[in-house]
């Protein structure tokens, strides 16, 4: 009996390390699943950096365009205070001749007055 039950012993440890290696080919199987979803989501990381590269580029283009679009409405409103102070000078210089007809001095206004 003792054979027997060495048989039996035997058997089941077989059927156990049969059993462990089933769950190991499993794992096996999981492992390359995972592995190949890693390296699905590496190149999709990939290319979201590429994508955020070049939307950076295009940000820093902009911002540069924002820049300039200031500098230049700073000059323009500049620009502005100088011709309404020109234009006002410019006011200040003319004389006018009030009670005198219109063309009267003919083509010259100094001989005239």
């Amino acid at each position: 009996m003792s054979e027997d039950t060495q048989g039996a012993s035997m058997d089941r440890k077989l059927q156990e390390i049969s059993a462990v290696g089933r769950k190991l080919e499993g794992m096996d199987t999981a492992m390359s699943a995972l592995t190949a979803e890693t390296r699905s989501m590496c190149l999709e990381i990939a290319s979201f950096q590429t994508q955020i590269s070049g939307l950076d580029h295009r940000v820093a283009a902009v911002e540069s365009q924002v820049i300039l679009q200031i500098d230049r409405d700073q000059e323009l409103l500049y620009l502005r205070s100088k011709l309404t102070d020109l234009e006002d000078r410019s006011r200040r210089n003319n004389i006018r001749f009030l009670g005198f007809p219109e063309g009267i001095e003919g083509t010259d206004i100094l001989s005239y007055l």
